[in-house]
């Protein structure tokens, strides 16, 4: 297959819908060689929030200091190899396009047929392997407990902050929700947690002794360090990326963490773009505590001056929490569907705020938004936001459901 083709292919497999289990990716992992070699050490990062960016930051240092990265995240913005990374650079087309071709035949005679999420993983993997990676980073899909991810033999495991999302999966109580999180613990290895709330911090703890799982909490947001990603949350992220670092064994100096930090980028996370008529934001806050981020964020950005907020989301997200926030800042609010077939309807979004207009698609939402001459903040959903830059961009998006 070609490269075309082999996305293609590999996004027809979203019909398989999404199986939590690790049965299905041990196998994959195992049939395709994609395991990491001895010499290869895991950091893998879970939780609610900041997981993405996190990732980001522990990758930019340790290849500030000179380390052979990998790094496996989702969902992308545009381009499907956003999600598969060696020392920044996404995994080029010809060589995406013969693992997916390899892999392709050996799903064909798997039963049950792999997922799409647990392909992509492996893709991932083996890419890391032959590129000779000594540090690999995933970020975990959903969960823990059950993630594929979690089929992949950790050295370290940080846990972002535990909040509530994707409840029909994970359950609909934080301690339910922080249950599966601390699943991705390993016994004898260390893990990190950021700060949380009680009741998930009782369950990590729970978990991690009976693991026997070195377990610590991050104290105090860094400070003293330039950071590229904006916003106070991402100094609590960048303490537990080093903390993890340091677990891992980097030695971390001064410059490189520096750099590493004031150089590291992360698209749709209060990502500003300077459009011609004005500044446009990018950020794909999907939950109440990813909301409440982001207005402290734009707060600090622009104080008191309201936004043109572009939102929508997608089924089984918090809407009613998410609006709580972001409705404050908001001087004039343009619903619009996702092109996805998660996308809520922009009628089902309406109730939600003190004054919304509906709009039959992003470009007319936009067009609306920069009439009004405020800055323009595009949220609710990473798969928004992936549509809000193919249109400010104009690159080609491959359309994922997941």
């Amino acid at each position: 297959m070609n490269y075309r083709e082999s996305i293609d292919w590999l996004f027809s497999t979203q019909l398989f819908g999404i199986k939590l289990g690790l049965d299905g990716p041990r196998r994959l992992l195992k049939e395709f060689l994609a395991y990491p070699g001895h010499r290869t050490r895991v950091l893998h990062v879970a939780g609610t929030n900041g997981k993405g960016s996190t990732c980001a930051m522990a990758e930019s240092v340790a290849r500030a200091g000179g380390t052979r990265t990998g790094l496996f995240t989702s969902p992308h913005l545009i381009d499907f190899r956003e999600r598969i990374r060696v020392s920044g650079v996404e995994i080029p087309e010809e060589e995406c396009a013969a693992l997916l071709t390899e892999l392709r035949g050996i799903c064909e005679r798997l039963d049950p047929h792999p997922t799409f999420f647990e392909i992509t993983l492996a893709a991932a993997m083996r890419w890391f392997r032959e590129r000779e990676c000594e540090l690999i980073i995933l970020e975990t899909g959903m969960g823990g407990r059950l993630d594929a991810t979690t089929a992949v033999p950790a050295d370290v495991c940080a846990i972002t902050p535990i909040g509530m999302d994707h409840m029909q999966w994970l359950g609909d109580t934080l301690e339910k929700i922080a249950f599966e999180k601390a699943g991705i613990l390993v016994e004898g290895k260390p893990a990190i947690s950021a700060p949380q709330h009680d009741g998930a911090r009782r369950v990590l703890e729970l978990e991690a002794n009976e693991r026997r799982t070195p377990l610590s909490f991050v104290p105090v947001p860094l400070r003293g360090y330039p950071i590229g990603l904006p916003g106070e949350h991402q100094a609590w992220n960048a303490a537990l990326a080093l903390e993890c670092l340091h677990a891992l064994g980097y030695p971390l100096d001064y410059e490189t963490v520096r750099h590493g930090l004031e150089t590291v980028r992360w698209p749709g996370r209060f990502e500003i773009l300077e459009c011609d008529d004005g500044k446009v934001v990018l950020d794909g806050a999907h939950n109440p505590e990813g909301a409440e981020a982001l207005v402290r964020t734009w707060k600090e950005r622009f104080g008191e001056r309201k936004a043109a907020l572009i939102f929508s989301a997608v089924e089984s997200k918090d809407v009613a929490g998410i609006a709580r926030h972001l409705d404050g800042i908001a001087s004039e609010v343009h619903l619009c569907p996702i092109d996805s077939p998660r996308a809520l309807p922009a009628e089902a979004l309406v109730g939600h705020f003190s004054q919304a207009c509906l709009h039959e698609d992003f470009a007319k939402a936009f067009s609306a938004a920069k009439a009004s001459g405020a800055p323009v903040l595009i949220a609710g959903s990473l798969f928004l936001v992936g549509e809000a830059k193919e249109h400010l961009e104009g690159a080609r998006r491959d359309r994922s459901a997941q």
